[in-house]
């Protein structure tokens, strides 16, 4: 009798040996290729037998861990019908959980019969022992932090050297005591999954430093986690020792295959036309709602698998609390555009292993009906770039922005109204745009070390320069710049919903001005940890500390203004109608009632704004007023560019 094949995709080690499995409807034959130890010589090929499922599956006796593998496709050759296969091109498999090398561009990669086992990573046969699964660390209205793993740690003197840029810093001592101190509920890890280089950026002599271009959706790159699944793992077992949720960035909307034009490295030259959208009655041409060049058909039952497949793996075999989706409405495409309803999304969120885990979706592509806020299934999470803008706007200090920020800070619900509670994830700024510090520096973007004469990147950042255009020596605007940076801080910990820093934004870090740095793997991205604002830390952390102790900002339903808001004017007077359409209104507060956890009983806090350069009076209603910062009775001065936290006693 035959012996039954595992229904597993990837490999799957047995008693004696392994059994192989990969998905394909299209193609005519897959061989798998063995390699020796090295990766560098073929040391065996068998042929899979095709399924009725049309998964081609062969058992291997003698086959053991870190045994290196890929695979090779026969078919048609005919990129104008969508049809890919040339078996010259080693494929990794789009189940590979390891691979032995990273990917590295290569012209050969997109030429036709020119074989590239000699390029192509090997992926390599594991066992991922099950990591200790709880409830998710990150509470609601919690504080995530956006970290790219090598520039965070890369320059840090305290870690070992052998160690810095990888995911196993960020379980070092001086992490944990710098995130520990700013008050992080959970980190988001910029992309750690294999990743090639976009074929324009080696002939500028640049190298791809975010991870937003992959190729293995499992397998972690090996320059930022060469321990593999076993060094997230402990990684994420030493976060959450210190209370610290992990929250993996992945991207399933594309590929590093690019364009027609691009490389032949997995699921291309597996089966293209199943795996990528393509133009309907034009087979040959890729539907790019992404702007790299190809999109994942998400909604085809494999890539829906394989979706499953994998985040399931990342909380099975690493335990992570959750994951963030770049361009998220991909994963809601059907051939008729986003369906909040779709199948792949609600095959997401309805998994045993999932389902309590935390989703947050980018809600915008560059699709036809892309932009999605306010639009994915609860309990979605949504990062809210209307909050982003508003917020910019309100202290760069455009007109008719009072009530603007005041929605923002009171958890959008213009946008999440069918929700009936806040799903924002409200952000100053994040990896994809100007730095914070760069924000109230830079009234442009200045990406001229991409290569693009500075055509890439956003043009409208709702930026300000506090007189000076980038870098000065001018001790007044630098300070001007700090105070702004402190202000902007202190409304995001303001507001209603989620609240997500992107990594060193609590420390004055510049990119040099650059919005769009995913090619600069080098000192305008690094953190540089000899130059950090001190000072602006402890100002973070404070802020953070007031999130804490006060429930209301943390709570998820919308302020009405029924007795959980007061909107007040400087006269200390409820705002009227004047007060909100006047179009240059520099002044406005809010008085919550909440619960201070310290007490545990209910007490009144009082967040004051004042955009304009000078300083006003601003009167508090009742009396008792402390500056929360200080401890100083309020004296009813308000700073030019500030915001002030005060508590009624």
């Amino acid at each position: 009798m035959a012996k039954p094949f595992d229904p597993r995709l990837g490999v799957t080690l047995t008693t004696d040996g392994a059994d192989f499995a990969v998905w394909s409807r299209n193609a005519e034959r897959i061989e798998l290729c063995l390699f020796d130890g090295e990766g560098k010589r073929e040391t065996a090929r068998h042929r899979l037998v095709r399924g009725r499922d049309d998964i081609h599956r062969i058992s291997v006796p003698a086959i053991g861990l870190g045994q290196r593998y890929g695979y090779r496709a026969w078919g048609a050759y005919d990129p104008d019908n969508g049809s890919w296969f040339d078996p010259s091109k080693l494929l990794v498999d789009p189940y590979a959980r390891e691979l032995d090398r990273p990917f590295r561009h290569d012209a050969k990669l997109s030429l036709f019969g020119v074989d590239t086992a000699d390029l192509v990573p090997k992926a390599v046969v594991t066992r991922d022992p099950l990591a200790k699964i709880g409830k998710p660390r990150l509470p609601p209205g919690g504080f995530v932090y956006e970290i790219a793993v090598k520039p965070f740690t890369i320059l840090h003197p305290a870690i070992p050297e052998k160690q810095r840029g990888t995911v196993a810093a960020l379980g070092h001592p001086s992490i944990i005591a710098h995130l520990k101190k700013l008050g992080v509920d959970a980190v988001e890890l910029m992309p750690i999954t294999a990743w090639i280089d976009e074929r324009h950026l080696p002939p500028l002599g640049l190298t791809n430093g975010w991870g937003y271009n992959p190729i293995a959706m499992m397998a972690l790159d090996p320059r930022l986690c060469p321990g593999g699944v076993r060094e997230l793992r402990e990684t994420v077992a030493t976060l959450h020792q210190a209370g610290i949720g992990v929250i993996l960035d992945l991207v399933f909307n594309h590929t590093g295959e690019s364009d027609r034009h691009g490389a032949t490295l997995s699921m291309r030259g597996l089966d293209n036309r199943a795996y990528y959208r393509h133009l309907p009655g034009a087979p040959g041409h890729l539907v790019n709602d992404t702007g790299t060049g190809n999109t994942v058909a998400c909604d085809h039952p494999a890539v829906r698998r394989l979706i499953v497949d994998t985040l399931r793996h990342f909380v099975v075999h690493a335990g992570v609390d959750g994951f963030r989706f770049d361009l998220a409405p991909v994963i809601g495409r059907t051939a008729d555009g986003f369906d909040a309803r779709g199948e792949t999304l609600r095959a997401m969120l309805s998994d045993e292993a999932l389902k309590d885990r935390i989703m947050i979706a980018e809600p915008w592509d560059v699709g036809r009906g892309g932009y999605q806020l306010g639009n994915f299934p609860d309990p979605f999470l949504e990062w809210n770039d209307r909050a982003r803008d508003d917020m910019r706007r309100y202290w760069r200090g455009d007109p008719w922005t009072t009530g603007m920020l005041a929605t923002r800070l009171a958890g959008s619900s213009d946008v999440f109204e069918t929700s009936g509670r806040s799903r924002s994830v409200n952000f100053l700024a994040a990896h994809d745009g100007f730095t914070l510090m760069d924000l109230v520096s830079n009234e442009v973007k200045h990406n001229e070390a991409n290569g693009e004469q500075n055509r890439d990147g956003h043009g409208e950042n709702f930026s300000w320069n506090n007189g000076v255009e980038g870098e000065t020596d001018d001790t007044a605007i630098i300070e001007d710049r700090r105070r702004d940076v402190a202000a902007l801080l202190a409304t995001l910990f303001a507001s209603r919903g989620t609240i997500m820093l992107t990594m060193g934004d609590e420390a004055g870090r510049s990119q040099q001005g650059n919005n769009n740095a995913y090619c600069q793997d080098n000192a305008i991205t690094w953190f540089d940890w000899s130059r950090i604002d001190k000072a602006l830390i402890e100002h973070t952390a404070t802020l953070a500390a007031i999130r804490k102790r006060f429930a209301v900002f943390s709570e998820t339903a919308f302020f009405t203004g029924r007795g959980d808001v007061e909107w007040l004017n400087a006269a200390g007077k409820p705002m009227a109608v004047g007060d909100w359409e006047n179009p240059d209104n520099p002044v406005f507060g809010m008085v919550l009632t909440t619960l201070d956890r310290q007490t545990d009983k209910e007490t009144r806090i009082a967040v004051l704004f004042n955009r304009s350069r000078e300083q006003v009076s601003f009167a508090l209603p009742g009396w008792g007023w402390r500056h929360f910062a200080s401890r100083e009775l309020w004296n009813q001065v308000l700073p030019a560019r500030s915001v002030r936290f005060c508590i009624e006693e």
